[in-house]
C-alpha cells in the first residue's frame, strides 16, 4: 500500500517516524509529510498553539499538496491525532484513496460527504479527553452515512497518544495491540 502518514499536533516526532519504517517493513511505501516545517512540542498545548498560529486552511493546503503528487496511486490516508483529523479530511475527499487509518483522532464529516464503501479503522483510548464517548458515537454513525465500512478499536485505560513511547500516555501493551491489528487491516486492502 501507499500510505500518507500525518504528524500529531506535537509535530513530526520519532514515533512517527518509527511508526512509518514499521509499515516499511511491512511492506508499505510511507510518506511522512512535515506539516509544522520542522517545530515539534513536548507539551499537547504548545503544540496546539503553534496549529492555531497555522491555521486550519494552512495545514489542510500543506497537506494537500504533500499528498497531490501520489494520490493517482490510491493512497490510505493515516495520522496520528491532528494528522488523523487531516487524514480523515482528505480520504474524504479523494475518490482514488483506498483505505484511511485513524490513530487517536476523528475530525468533523460535511453533511454531504461520502466514502462509498472506503475501509476505516480507528484506534482511540478509552477514556479519551480529545475523543470522549459521545462524540465518537456521533462520527461513528456520521461516518456509516458516508457509506464507509468503519470498524473502532478502544483500549481502557490507556492516554491519548498511546502509540508515542517517548510521551507519558505511551501505553506498550495496548500500542502492539494497535500496530497488530492496524497491519492486518492494511494488509486487507
Amino acid at each position: 500500500m501507499n500510505i500518507m502518514l500525518f504528524h500529531s499536533t506535537q509535530g513530526l516526532r520519532p514515533a512517527v517516524l518509527q511508526a512509518a519504517d514499521r509499515l516499511r517493513t511491512a511492506g508499505h511505501e510511507v510518506w511522512t509529510p512535515d506539516l509544522f516545517e520542522g517545530r515539534t512540542f513536548e507539551a499537547v498545548e504548545e503544540g496546539m498553539e503553534h496549529q492555531e498560529k497555522i491555521g486550519k486552511d494552512e495545514l489542510l493546503k500543506r497537506a494537500v499538496l504533500a499528498a497531490a503528487p501520489y494520490s493517482e496511486r490510491g493512497l490510505v490516508y493515516a495520522g496520528f491525532s491532528l494528522g488523523a483529523s487531516i487524514a480523515q479530511t482528505l480520504a474524504l475527499g479523494d475518490d482514488k484513496a483506498r483505505g484511511l487509518l485513524l490513530l487517536h483522532g476523528t475530525s468533523d464529516i460535511a453533511p454531504d460527504a461520502t466514502a462509498d464503501d472506503l475501509p476505516v479503522q480507528l484506534h482511540v483510548a478509552e477514556p479519551d479527553p480529545f475523543e470522549t464517548d459521545d462524540w465518537l458515537s456521533a462520527w461513528y454513525l456520521q461516518m456509516g452515512r458516508t457509506g464507509a465500512d468503519v470498524e473502532v478499536y478502544r483500549y481502557a485505560g490507556a492516554g491519548h497518544l498511546y502509540t508515542d513511547p517517548d510521551l507519558p500516555d505511551y501505553d506498550e501493551e495496548a500500542a502492539e495491540a494497535t500496530w497488530r491489528v492496524a497491519l492486518g487491516f492494511l494488509d486487507s486492502l
